[in-house]
């Protein structure tokens, strides 16, 4: 399909927009492959003999651009099917997606054909695509014809937006080895699409717009192969709200999944995932320079206080790592240096002193052994020849094989002679501060990950486990929980609590009542008998306010535990698979919104680096003269845990605690409630 040696243009006619466009665009940008046009009531159209249907065509052909209202769509895929046609692109949309019952019916249909065809079929619901190694531009606009070849392949599932991206991305620089658009991906889909351009000799980058994945293991396998194969994957995903989703599955029938499950998916198969479109080019440009870096550290390198301001607020917030010059560098900065400003990064040179100065600072700064990537803020010319010195530039850039960009304050339109001008530098030129940052904060997430293959989940073994087994179970894997009794009833609760030690917790025991301290099912730091007493009876009360059909079993007596309180849960994404979740714990849940998802497995980096992200980690440390927490208690924990869900999942849907109380450093973590959620027998 994109590499077709020969094309029917079925619907040419010279008064459908669509098929006009196609049909100039492949004659007149070069497409060197057969090229027979079909239409029943024409015998010439665009000064050349048609054919009435695929049927009549002197010799097969490869692909088929099936320009044709939804109603006609099936007659041309049988003729397809019957004069060996192997590929098909279906523009028009009504063909399983809206409301309407015909569209559904045709829907059906193209799936029954599909099933006892050959053919493959991009669409229905599409754009088409633009190949332009091959000079096959098979999408309904001109201008993008124009460019020349590249390295940059995008697949976007909105076919609209493609257009727009890749216009404002070559106009920036960028050159393309394809652009796709999937539509409904009755056929092909995404992942057949990222296979094909991780094999695609000229493709070096790839960005992706996506909606949904409806064969996510499929994709997950293409993306690893793109990781190991070094092929950086910019993307950017519809569907972080619920609207969103629903607006997705009701123009596509993408189901979008969940949004946090997503970017833990992009996280362990190297995805760069991006805020927005405008962010997308950034990120592909600088993957286009073609470098990446040992490390994340930031060297900066400007003319103005305000840009070195703001540049300290930004990096804070995305947190980017902008580590201070070496002496020796700044030894080095201090001759180019305005009088009354003091070398140190971000660098505020002051009166800027031309491209040879700019060039020799940032040769200086690239060689700090503090430093991994270099960012120049520079606008690029809009004439010919406003650049002199282009040539210092130039060896500055083979000097080092640290990545180098140059970087916008602002937003700016290119000329064509800016961008002659960043090919002449030989490093890609950003625009905007915070996407600038965020940019190469990307090329480190892609280069901590490039080249490995993903760890992906064993098979679920079988597992015997059982509610009665499940604590000892957890011990085992090193789980700590406090001391706790079962009973049933008010005076057995009163026991215990003696028995354990107050102060106690007194817990609702319940099937039913999941989340028992929204039900009122919770009272702590009881310090004696009538203290247990009355808060059973409380506790009965509230539970059969809350939940009035519930069965209660009796109550749970535990020891009082005090810590930091955490989250640690594991459950199985229908989508991605088994996802493991860390943060704040208690009410502070949905409070504070700090948590992490990985997908499972996970190593012992993994964990930590999921704390380490986390607002939590202030508190673990001694947040404002607070003793500092057990953290590596709650490393061990979640490690745990981890392992503990993999080997059972066979038997738990869904476990959570909450709240892991995260005790002072060296006195461990405690399990003090742990929610299950088992499945059902089978």
């Amino acid at each position: 399909m994109l590499r077709a040696k020969s094309i029917a243009i079925v619907g040419a006619s010279e008064r459908a927009p669509w098929a006009r466009i196609m049909y100039r665009n492949l004659r007149d940008f070069g497409y060197p492959g057969r090229l027979v046009l079909v239409n029943p009531r024409q015998q010439e159209v665009f000064g050349e003999p048609c054919v009435p249907s695929l049927r009549d065509a002197p010799e097969p052909v490869e692909h088929a651009m099936v320009i044709v209202p939804a109603v006609g769509v099936a007659g041309v895929l049988e003729d397809a099917d019957a004069a060996g046609v192997k590929t098909a692109t279906i523009y028009s949309a009504a063909m399983g997606d809206g409301p309407d019952p015909e569209s559904h019916k045709r829907g059906a249909w193209l799936k029954d054909f599909l099933s006892r065809s050959k053919i493959k079929v991009a669409g229905p619901n599409c754009m088409g695509a633009y190949s332009y190694h091959d000079k096959i531009f098979a999408y309904p606009n001109s201008e993008l014809c124009r460019f020349p070849a590249g390295s940059v392949s995008a697949a976007f599932q909105s076919g609209g937006t493609l257009q727009f991206w890749l216009r404002t991305s070559a106009d920036r620089g960028l050159r393309f080895s394809y652009g796709i658009t999937s539509g409904n991906e009755i056929s092909f889909d995404l992942a057949d699409y990222l296979n094909f351009l991780v094999d695609d000799p000229h493709t070096k980058v790839i960005a992706l717009f996506i909606e949904g994945l409806r064969r996510p293991d499929a994709f997950m396998a293409a993306a690893a192969r793109a990781l190991e194969a070094s092929k950086p994957i910019v993307a950017i995903k519809t569907g972080a709200t619920a609207k969103s989703r629903a607006a997705a599955q009701s123009h596509t029938g993408a189901i979008g999944g969940d949004y946090a499950a997503y970017l833990a998916m992009c996280e362990r198969y190297g995805i760069y995932n991006c805020r927005n479109l405008d962010d997308m080019m950034e990120a592909a440009l600088a993957f286009d320079g073609g470098r990446l870096p040992k490390g994340p550290r930031i060297g900066f390198v400007t003319t103005s206080g305000g840009t070195v301001d703001l540049l300290y607020d930004y990096a804070e917030f995305e947190g980017a790592s902008m580590p201070d010059y070496s002496p020796e560098t700044l030894k080095g900065l201090t001759p180019y240096m305005q009088e009354g400003i003091e070398p140190k990064n971000p660098l505020d040179l002051g009166i800027p002193g031309g491209l040879k100065q700019a060039a020799a600072v940032c040769d200086v700064v690239a060689k700090d052994p503090n430093i991994d990537m270099i960012a120049w803020a520079a606008m690029l010319p809009s004439k010919v020849g406003a650049w002199d010195g282009v040539e210092a530039l130039q060896a500055m850039v083979t000097g080092t094989d640290k990545p180098i960009v140059g970087f916008g304050r602002m937003s700016y339109q290119m000329t064509p002679e800016a961008v002659e001008a960043q090919s002449q530098a030989g490093f890609p030129f950003l625009q905007g501060l915070e996407p600038t940052v965020r940019a190469l904060n990307g090329l480190w997430f892609h280069a901590q990950r490039t080249g490995r293959k993903p760890a992906a989940p064993p098979p679920a073994p079988p597992s015997d486990l059982t509610p009665a087994t499940l604590d000892a179970a957890l011990k085992t894997y090193g789980v700590a929980l406090p001391q706790s009794r079962e009973v049933a009833t008010a005076a057995e609760a009163t026991a215990a609590a003696e028995a354990i030690g107050f102060p106690v917790a007194l817990k609702i025991r319940s099937a039913d009542i999941l989340h028992k301290t929204e039900a009122g099912g919770v009272s702590l730091d009881l310090r004696d008998g009538d203290a247990v007493l009355k808060a059973a009876d409380a506790l009965t009360t509230s539970a059969h306010a809350a939940y009035p059909n519930a069965k209660i079993d009796g109550f749970l007596v535990q020891e009082m535990v005090s810590g930091i309180e955490a989250i640690v849960g594991a459950r199985t994404d229908k989508f991605y698979g088994p996802m493991l979740l860390v943060g704040a714990g208690g009410i502070l849940v949905e409070l504070a919104n700090d948590a992490g998802l990985r997908l499972l497995p996970v190593g012992k980096s993994d964990v930590a680096a999921m704390i380490d992200g986390l607002k939590l980690n202030k508190l673990l440390a001694g947040y404002r003269g607070q003793p500092a927490a057990d953290r590596a208690a709650l490393e061990a924990t979640v490690f745990a845990l981890a392992q503990f869900y993999l080997d059972h999942r066979a038997r738990i849907e869904d476990i959570e605690i909450n709240p892991l109380m995260i005790r002072p450093q060296g006195k461990g973590a405690v399990a003090v409630d742990v929610r299950v959620i088992w499945r059902e027998d089978k």
